[in-house]
């Protein structure tokens, strides 16, 4: 299966996963008189990417899976990536290592399938963000910010047998902080559970990673047409 990435548009909110729909960790202040639940979380989920949207542009990307390169219209999310200002979004003032730089973008939301063996989780998050790289690089944004959590044996092994699913909090709305750190971001802010981390922007990012991800093709066709050569090799001797 092909993963295929697209930007989110004003149109687009249904076409985010049911989870990212529903969400209200970031767009809500945990502080405020208003109780969560009192209130409709996607309509303020919805109203929050609109307005977004309208006021400073692009804020997502949402992933879908694809068995050729015509991408059905009713094909379902499985993935999505939300990026902001971080004085769009209230809870950063509630994190221990806030504030975020004033010369970046923050990162709120790296959704993918459930972890497991298949690695897939891993491809659909790599596809994201090399989509909000690529536009932040075009928009002339100089660094990528996000509080990322370091969760527990537990808390992983919960995520795993899915026992976390539906909840919002730290362990499912958050970005887990060794995830980043593989993909490049540097620790700004250290902390024990939610430190923040950076990942700089510039006009050769973008390209970098297309040449460094085309290489990573050839080589493996390189490779499959060796196997494919042995394979004959052997078939012909007997």
């Amino acid at each position: 299966m092909s993963i295929v990435v697209s930007t989110l548009t004003l149109g687009g909110f249904d076409a985010l996963p049911a989870h990212d729909r529903r969400c209200a960790f970031w767009t809500m202040d945990p502080a405020s008189p208003t109780v969560v639940d009192a209130v409709d979380p996607e309509f303020e989920k919805e109203a929050w990417l609109s307005m977004l949207m309208l006021q400073w542009g692009p804020c997502g990307q949402v992933a879908t899976g694809a068995t050729d390169s015509a991408v059905p219209a009713s094909a379902d999310a499985i993935g999505c990536a939300l990026y902001a200002p971080p004085d769009s979004v209230p809870r950063v003032s509630h994190f221990p290592t806030a504030p975020v730089s004033p010369d970046a973008v923050l990162l709120t939301s790296l959704s993918t399938p459930p972890v497991d063996d298949s690695g897939q989780a891993d491809e659909v998050r790599e596809a994201l963000l090399g989509a909000v790289v690529r536009d932040l690089v075009n928009r002339g944004v100089r660094a990528l910010e996000s509080f990322g959590v370091r969760r527990t044996d537990d808390e992983i092994a919960a995520e795993r047998d899915g026992g976390l699913s539906g909840r919002c909090g730290d362990t499912t709305c958050m970005t887990d902080a060794a995830y980043l750190e593989k993909y490049g971001f540097e620790v700004v802010a250290p902390h024990h559970r939610f430190p923040r981390l950076r990942l700089e922007l510039d006009r050769d990012h973008g390209w970098k990673e297309d040449v460094e991800a085309a290489l990573d093709r050839l080589l493996e066709a390189a490779a499959l047409t060796v196997v494919e050569q042995d394979a004959r090799v052997a078939v012909g001797a007997r």
